[in-house]
């Protein structure tokens, strides 16, 4: 296995999910921290391990790590088959990494997270991350979230997507869509959390109790809300409501049904069926 030591500077990019951390850790200055005299560094290590070696393709302008790599700074590892970064060159010599990929078997690790797939692509300059290949997931301490196309992380509009069947699974309950926007903002103690989800076409929300569908979701994450609208319908048991919009209480599993402007709430009641779901 060959082994390589990096130094490089530090950035103020947050770190406070998985895919922002690892984000934060190629975006750290890049590769410009390279051993092999790629701009200046102070004393942050970053150590980068391949069974097959590690290149520098000048002619190519890119670095190669082969071979079950492994990167690690911090608390932050990347493992794939392979590693790479491409750099372009300036007139004073100094050198600007504007891409990074981790191809194969990709896994990145954090305090308390993971996220996995086939491939990894870190737009340096844009300060976006995506996550494709296999199906593509992201596991925290509570929750679980996966895509059928891929993962992606906006540093810097803190917002992480999930499109093609996403769905996040917490506490057993799960919204689905085609697409899934989770939001970020820092809380008092300098922690970033998501504190909404956007859910976007084909939106599901289930429970133990409740199955509710609509064209467009909103999760407050704070008051566990989902607000569904669109053509929206609640089952529960055999009984189903349909409208145009309706309050869904991850906490309490009370779902409430409005109807559309001028028109009612649609309803089919079983007798003996379960009840709970409220019409207005």
């Amino acid at each position: 296995m060959t082994a390589a030591r990096i130094r490089r500077p530090v950035s103020g990019v947050a770190a406070a999910v998985l895919l922002a951390g690892w984000a934060s850790f190629w975006a750290a200055g890049g590769a410009q921290a390279q051993s092999m005299n790629l701009g200046s560094g102070d004393d942050t290590p970053i150590e980068i391990f391949a069974d097959n070696g590690i290149e520098w393709q000048q002619d190519n302008l890119v670095f190669l790590a082969k071979g079950n790599a492994r990167a690690v700074r911090g608390g932050v590892t990347v493992l794939a088959d392979q590693l790479a970064a491409f750099y372009t060159e300036r007139a004073d010599g100094t050198t600007d990494i504007y891409r990074l990929d981790a191809d194969g078997s990709v896994r990145i690790k954090s305090d308390g997270q993971t996220a996995n797939g086939e491939k990894a692509v870190y737009d340096v300059g844009r300060e976006i991350l995506v996550l494709s290949g296999g199906t593509p997931k992201m596991v925290t301490t509570d929750a679980v979230i996966t895509a059928q196309q891929q993962l992606e992380y906006w540093e810097q509009r803190q917002m992480a997507v999930a499109r093609g069947k996403a769905e996040a699974v917490k506490d057993k309950r799960r919204v689905r869509a085609d697409v899934l926007a989770a939001f970020f903002r820092k809380t008092k103690e300098g922690e970033n959390k998501v504190y909404r989800v956007d859910a976007y076409d084909n939106v599901s929300v289930l429970t133990d109790r409740d199955r509710a569908f609509g064209d467009r979701g909103v999760y407050n994450v704070e008051t566990g809300i989902v607000t569904l609208t669109g053509s929206v319908r609640i089952l529960r048991g055999k009984n189903e409501l349909n409208g145009c919009k309706a309050e869904v209480n991850l906490n309490t599993g009370i779902s409430r049904l409005f109807s559309c402007p001028g028109g009612r709430t649609k309803g089919t009641l079983i007798p003996g069926s379960d009840r709970g779901a409220a019409g207005k």
